[in-house]
């Protein structure tokens, strides 16, 4: 049984309508590895659904936490801005609301593609709407016991003026400089280091609890029953330990079903953005393959196991991995060990499978479509005349497609190894062929001549005919790359050719051997 469905049962054996929470701090750019908790949660929803159990999901933008440091991708400005809220700083490119928007939007923007049904809910918004004040309360108010908490769980000392909450200094706007001086309910008094005294009422966006006694708290407040998180979080001694505690011991309920998941770990020379030098993030992910691919990526594995993304050329087995799936999930034709597979494919469609199979169009293929063809109508034509499109592909089909090519051409601008770029000479280059070079294309000619115009055919033509002369298959591919490309290595010769004018292959190796 697949790994969502078994925490399905769990939680609809537990209670009768679950709530699922996830959610971020959105202090910089989303990593690729950010999208892993969404998907997860978005799985166990569905799978919730399907096990005929009630359920809602929340999406929490941790938009009140402070700036912890001016951070090196931020200008000078901003180290005035160390301490406030990110909900209250502003917006670095000037286009929107304030800080944390800017760089939350573009994965909000994804979730729709990604399928993920949830209510997005800002922190700063309920802290100003007053629906943490009861808890924040109930937390000063036996402040003493969560200080022991604390420090039972997590084995360190806290200060000796530790309190549940930190208010945010009207003067200088800041959560992290202000003292706190006295409580009465809703008030609380502070001294900053600003040099500004004042009070913060609890039941406006006065001020936010620590990180730690937050978390249990919005347990409490939202009702969650289940939460995906990252396995720091579930060290012994970590924050969900803490947060089990503060549930049970200061807030009265009981803690949500963890689901503790690894990391996903970039992998190879891809893992950075050739043309800004930053790690790969969430949207480069969804730029480079379709959601449903990142979804699957996700979904085939334990979420106690980790993922490797290598956005190089690893890409590509990736997405040869899905249609693989996609093939067995329509053919019927899969094994028992294959159920899991199949679920995780079910699972990644955003609005659930299709009737047929989709149109499937390798990414293989796409790399030398693209770099060929003359725009998405060029690789539509080209498909054609080869027969691998015909007038039974629909228009949902034909966006898949279209789709497919956008992911493929931005992969090969920003992320894609050399090894698999070239551009088609259109004229012969200036390059030496030497006499065994020669002999081998004379009988190629021959060969290609005869040869059906087909992938698989004319790649058995080169081999053949380079296996039979001294210059041997690595030679031979080597020159044939040389003539159509002008360097040393390139697409897949078979297809390449078969995607090319039948003319203009034949006459570029003809005039090459003579």
């Amino acid at each position: 049984m697949h790994w969502a469905d078994v925490i399905a049962r769990d939680l609809v054996s537990r209670t009768e309508s679950n709530l699922i929470s996830t959610g971020i701090t959105p202090s910089g750019t989303l990593h690729v590895g950010t999208l892993r908790e969404a998907i997860t949660a978005e799985a166990v929803r569905k799978s919730v659904v399907k096990a005929g159990g009630s359920v809602r999901m929340i999406y929490l933008v941790d938009s009140f936490d402070p700036l912890r440091k001016r951070y090196p991708f931020l200008p000078e400005s901003f180290e005035a801005e160390v301490g406030k809220p990110l909900s209250y700083i502003p917006c670095p490119c000037g286009e929107h609301e304030n800080y944390a928007q800017h760089y939350i939007q573009p994965f909000l923007d994804s979730i729709q593609e990604l399928g993920i049904h949830c209510q997005v809910l800002w922190t700063h918004e309920q802290y100003e709407q007053g629906k943490f004040a009861d808890v924040i309360d109930t937390a000063i108010v036996n402040r003493d016991r969560v200080a022991e908490i604390l420090k039972e769980v997590s084995g360190r000392d806290l200060p000796k003026d530790f309190f549940p909450y930190s208010p945010r200094c009207e003067s200088c706007g800041r959560l992290s400089h202000a003292k706190v001086t006295g409580y009465e309910k809703p008030f609380v008094s502070y001294q900053c280091a600003c040099g500004h005294s004042g009070k913060a009422d609890i039941r406006k966006a006065d001020g936010k609890m620590p990180w730690r006694v937050e978390w249990a708290a919005k347990w409490k407040v939202f009702g969650v029953t289940c939460e995906p998180f990252g396995k720091d979080h579930a060290a012994a001694g970590g924050s969900y330990d803490t947060g089990v505690r503060l549930a049970k011991e200061i807030f009265g309920i009981e803690p949500p079903r963890p689901i503790p998941y690894e990391f996903v770990q970039l992998k190879g020379k891809g893992q950075m953005h050739k043309s800004t030098g930053s790690t790969v993030t969430g949207v480069d992910a969804l730029n480079i393959t379709p959601a449903q691919v990142m979804n699957y990526i996700i979904l085939r594995v334990n979420p106690e196991r980790h993922i490797d993304y290598d956005s190089g050329i690893g890409i590509l087995d990736m997405v040869d991995e899905y249609d693989r799936t996609e093939r067995m999930f329509y053919s019927g034709e899969a094994e028992e060990r294959d159920a899991d597979l199949l679920r995780a494919y079910e699972l990644s469609q955003p609005e659930g499978p299709r009737p047929r199979q989709p149109l499937q169009i390798p990414y293989r293929h796409l790399v030398s479509l693209v770099q060929i063809a003359d725009g998405f109508d060029g690789v539509v034509a080209t498909l054609t005349r080869m027969g691998m499109l015909d007038d039974s592909a629909d228009p949902e089909d034909m966006a898949i497609l279209k789709q497919r090519v956008d992911c493929v051409r931005y992969w090969l601008d920003g992320f894609a190894p050399d090894q698999v770029k070239f551009e088609v000479c259109q004229s012969m280059p200036g390059c030496e062929i030497s006499e065994q070079e020669k002999e081998f294309l004379s009988k190629l000619y021959d060969s290609m001549c005869a040869a059906e115009w087909e992938g698989e055919s004319l790649h058995d033509a080169i081999y053949a005919c380079a296996k039979e002369c001294p210059v041997g298959p690595r030679g031979g591919f080597q020159v044939l790359y040389r003539i159509f490309c002008d360097q040393k290595q390139g697409p897949r010769l078979g297809f390449f050719f078969s995607t090319l004018d039948r003319d203009f292959v034949l006459g570029r190796i003809k005039e090459a051997s003579c």
